[in-house]
């Protein structure tokens, strides 16, 4: 068994299922409402202990993350080194259409208050953060880290480039990787675009080393799909598989993650994920 150790985010998803999304000051009436435990880091962490990785998750949550925590509590092999604050636990205002597209607006409350004097040490095979906690802390985990080292460069800001090299591969979408091009031009990893239905290609130097497309599927939601790429993605690496592999299943994670509503619900297991995959290109 491979083991990740995830930094990151945790929020509580408050999701609305409508018709469309709105425009600038449409309303938009008539639409379903739930929660779901969420947050990019919760996210990954989950994906990844789904997919059979031995899972550490570092975070900092308020005194009412019950809810937000709840699946990861129940998870199989996921421990959770918590950093509990006064701030309240982060939330993610989330609009989800007919198709499955999304819009979100997170408030990330404790989630700024993730510091580098908080991380244990990181021992683990492989090594995932993202860029919702302060990046002082993401920068900080990389450089402790000693085994692969992936960062999801989700969302992208400014100060992204100046985490590259500490990096051994880089996950970004289209979006992403166009605001990123400039930094990403010299970076010697591996950098991993993720193309929604299209799958997923992986280029070093910008030369393209491997591409996989997802199975069919029915999307409804496409809410966590990319942490579910992300938390397999790493998973199988750190287990030692070639790169192929470890896209075809990567992108048959992401696609099944759209075929459940909610983030975390919709994470698939390895058993699900081994059953969709197509072969590798």
């Amino acid at each position: 068994m491979a083991s990740v150790h995830v930094i990151g985010s945790v929020n509580l998803d408050l999701v609305a299922t409508a018709s469309h999304l709105p425009g600038p000051g449409e309303t938009v009436g008539g639409a379903s409402f739930a929660r779901h435990p969420g947050g990019k880091g919760a996210n990954q962490a989950l994906a990844a202990a789904r997919m059979g990785a031995d899972t550490t998750f570092s975070a900092a949550v308020g005194h009412d993350a019950d809810q937000a925590l709840a699946l990861l509590r129940e998870a199989d092999h996921l421990d959770l080194d918590l950093h509990v604050t006064d701030a309240p636990t982060g939330v993610a205002l989330i609009a989800v259409d007919a198709s499955g597209e999304n819009q979100i607006v997170v408030a990330p409350g404790s989630n700024e208050l993730l510091f580098p004097e908080h991380l244990p040490d990181i021992v683990a095979d492989a090594t995932l953060v993202q860029l919702e906690v302060p990046v002082a802390t993401v920068a900080a985990a990389l450089g402790a880290a000693t085994g692969l080292r992936c960062l999801n460069a989700a969302p992208a800001t400014p100060e992204t480039a100046s985490l590259l090299e500490w990096c051994d591969v880089v996950v970004v979408n289209e979006t992403e990787r166009a605001a990123l091009a400039d930094a990403l031009t010299g970076f010697g990893g591996l950098v991993i675009t993720t193309l929604g239905a299209d799958g997923a290609v992986a280029h070093r130097r910008g030369d393209q080393v491997a591409t996989a497309r997802p199975p069919v599927a029915h999307a409804i939601d496409a809410v966590g799909a990319g942490d579910a790429f992300c938390g397999a993605l790493v998973t199988v690496l750190a287990e030692g598989a070639d790169l192929p592999r470890a896209l075809a299943l990567a992108t048959t994670a992401g696609a099944l993650a759209t075929e459940t509503r909610g983030a975390q619900p919709s994470l698939p297991d390895r058993r699900a994920v081994e059953a969709r995959c197509p072969s590798p290109s």
